[in-house]
């Protein structure tokens, strides 16, 4: 019997943990030489091995911000009914109830198959070397490829994140073309924090993806102004999400206890162009221009 693509990916020699922390040139070409056949390998994996009663919809978002969203994208007028949901929690930065708690299990237990799935995923080691980490975008290598989280993905961009972030950050607009993202789960005695630190993005949403029966100690986001100087750590509830500028000065506390899961998700515009520091000022736009989808083709730029 000849050997499938998914067997030639579980098989396949892999980086050791040594060479992907030290960047080593063999790392890239790894991923680069397998990158058909680990996308053909997550297709069939799916097809043949993914649990199909983990439906990856609208049905996760939390009720409120999905009934909010769908009728802005009716009524562009209407998205004041979004902006009500998001809180000011520090200068710039946002907060509000992002994924269903109740449905957070679905997307969670998939995620659970995917690294059970024994396919080689590229952690993001641009920032850690997470050991439950994924790296989400196309752009990337070693990305998650499977065809449900992928339609799931872009979605979430597209239908949420990036109106949103227009909404509450209106000089990201223009700068918002092209995505990024990573998940991340610090775990107490691991990879246990972050220091102090700003994105290369335009505007980053952090949301947890933790159950609401899961504790986890400390791992608070600290945000600083520099303005200022005021400092302020922020902790996550299941499901919430923080949207902010990516050049927010912000680090992951020391995790004590438990794990923390996250989605980090990035915009940009093409060739990781951002509004800031010295862009100019920002253009005053329309309500229907906030919800649209730009026509940009991704351009392949990854920052790490």
């Amino acid at each position: 019997m000849s050997t499938t693509l998914l067997t030639q990916a579980r098989t396949v020699s892999r980086p050791t943990r040594q060479a992907m922390l030290q960047r080593d040139p063999s790392v890239h070409e790894f991923w680069h030489e397998n990158a058909k056949i680990f996308e053909a390998a997550w297709a069939e994996w799916e097809e043949k091995e993914g649990n199909k009663q983990f439906v990856l919809d609208a049905s996760l978002y939390a009720p409120a911000l999905r009934r909010a969203i769908e009728q802005s994208w009716k009524n562009p007028n209407k998205e004041i009914a979004v902006k009500d949901l998001w809180t000011e929690v520090f200068p710039n930065v946002f907060e509000a109830q992002f994924f269903d708690p109740e449905k957070l299990h679905i997307l969670r237990a998939y995620l659970d198959k995917v690294f059970e799935a024994d396919i080689p995923l590229r952690p993001p080691y641009g920032i850690v070397l997470n050991r439950r980490g994924a790296m989400l975008d196309p752009r990337s290598e070693g990305y998650l490829a499977t065809p449900t989280f992928q339609t799931f993905y872009h979605e979430l961009i597209n239908q949420y994140m990036r109106p949103v972030s227009r909404l509450l950050l209106p000089d990201t607009y223009g700068y918002d073309s092209q995505s990024f993202g990573f998940s991340i789960a610090w775990q107490a005695g691991k990879d246990t924090t972050l220091r102090p630190h700003t994105d290369a993005s335009s505007v980053t949403l952090n949301i947890n993806l933790n159950l609401p029966e899961e504790s986890f100690g400390g791992s608070a986001v600290r945000f600083i102004d520099p303005v200022n100087r005021k400092v302020e750590s922020l902790s996550f509830k299941p499901g919430t999400a923080l949207i902010h500028h990516g050049n927010v000065a912000h680090a992951s506390e020391p995790i004590t206890e438990g794990e923390r899961h996250n989605f980090i998700l990035w915009l940009y515009g093409e060739g990781g162009q951002t509004p800031y520091p010295h862009g100019p000022a920002s253009m005053p736009i329309s309500a229907k221009e906030r919800w649209t989808i730009p026509d940009n083709r991704p351009d392949g730029f990854a920052p790490f």
